[in-house]
């Protein structure tokens, strides 16, 4: 932590009494003052829930201190200690954390939409050396260890940040720019790294498993020993027999309306449709797409009663108002998927025959399936961590 010199204690009640001066602040109220928290010493602190959008906590110490959900939209955290802080679901878009310390916090599901994590260090006027430099016990600036597991990092500014073995699985690091950054041996299985500046970054050792990097700069970096396995680059037109996929769809959506009398259907297992041109309100009833990718479509409204869609990449898609009554999603990966009011209880196949939504094994972390119906579906195993699940109904679902 930094020396002591430098912090400041702060009571209970006075840190209360700028809390409260804060929230007068954000809520344009009579005496209001903006908080700083700048060099004071927080270690251990519960500060969960707090709104601290833009206040000022330049060097503090927040080592261990418990910071979940708490609002750091804007603030200034330049050359602050967060080691092993619980940042989980934290807000910190746009904040300064330039030359902070985050090594073994947990950011779990945390939003750091363009935050800027580049290296920074606080100088101090010193009767003796004339400048003295705040000291971590690490390198200021290090994300070593940390925990970004589904955080949003859009845009963040990671230049030469260090962030070796961290725990970047299925974190949104779309546009961030990560351009000499040291990661090594850190895990971005799932990571989407889209129009991602990785140039001369060192991901020596290092998992992208089924990670997207599609449009990233990639020149000079170095990855010798990583695990690149099922990576998604920049999608491309997919033909089957000469025909494009859009138009075969076409024919599968005719043949549904038609009950078979017109169009034609075709197996599309293994399949990339992220080059389709609008997958919206699309009728691929009883489609056979298992294994198939459609990483990050608008899928809304799309009809997929009685789909085979096992083992297929719906990561980021939105669903919301989909039909996927009967459909089989056994080990469907649908981390960050909107399913919001989408059907996925049984398909009734006559008076007393159903077809149930089988999700066995399937992955939905941190989807959103506020209002989706999911009454009689098969869930054994499937993962649901940090979803959203307002007004979802779950009745009869088969769970363990």
């Amino acid at each position: 932590m930094p020396s002591a010199v430098t912090l400041q204690t702060v009571d209970p009640a006075s840190l209360r009494h700028m809390l409260d001066l804060h929230r007068r602040y954000k809520a344009c109220q009579a005496g209001g003052q903006i908080a700083n928290l700048s060099y004071i010493d927080l270690t251990g602190m519960n500060l969960e829930g707090v709104d601290l959008s833009d206040a000022n906590l330049t060097g503090a110490c927040l080592y261990e201190a418990v910071l979940r959900d708490v609002n750091f939209m804007r603030a200034n955290l330049y050359g602050a200690d967060l080691r092993n802080a619980d940042l989980r679901f934290a807000n910190l878009d746009r904040s300064d954390l330039r030359g902070a310390c985050l090594r073994g916090a947990n950011l779990t599901g945390a939003s750091l939409i363009r935050c800027d994590l580049r290296e920074g260090q606080i100088a101090f006027k010193d009767d003796k050396a004339g400048l003295r430099l705040m000291k971590h016990q690490v390198r200021p600036g290090e994300l070593d260890y940390a925990i970004l597991s589904g955080a949003d990092l859009t845009g963040a500014r990671m230049n030469g940040a260090l962030a070796v073995s961290t725990d970047f699985r299925d974190a949104n690091l779309s546009g961030a720019i990560l351009s000499h950054a040291k990661l090594r041996k850190a895990s971005l299985d799932g990571a989407n790294l889209s129009g991602a500046n990785l140039s001369a970054a060192d991901l020596t050792g290092a998992s992208l498993r089924n990670a997207v990097m599609t449009d990233a700069n990639i020149a000079g970096y170095n990855i010798s020993d990583a695990d690149m396995s099922g990576v998604l680059n920049t999608p491309v037109s997919v033909y089957v027999d000469n025909e494009p996929l859009d138009a075969l769809i076409s024919e599968h959506e005719l043949w549904c309306v038609t009950s078979g009398a017109q169009g034609s259907t075709t197996r599309f297992a293994g399949l990339d449709f992220r080059a389709v041109a609008d997958m919206k309100k699309r009728n691929l009833t009883a489609v056979d797409a298992q294994g198939a990718v459609f990483y990050g479509l608008d899928m809304t409204g799309a009809q997929l009663q009685g789909a085979n869609l096992s083992g297929a990449d719906l990561r980021r898609c939105d669903l919301s108002h989909a039909d996927l009554r009967g459909a089989r999603l056994m080990r469907a990966r649908l981390q960050h998927c909107n399913l919001t009011a989408a059907k996925l209880g049984p398909l009734m196949l006559g008076v007393d025959k159903m077809l149930r939504t089988d999700l066995t094994a399937a992955n939905l972390s941190h989807a959103d399936l506020s209002y989706a119906d999911f009454t009689r579906a098969r869930m054994m195993e499937t993962v649901l961590d940090h979803v959203r699940d307002e007004g979802c109904n779950f009745s009869l679902a088969e769970r363990e």
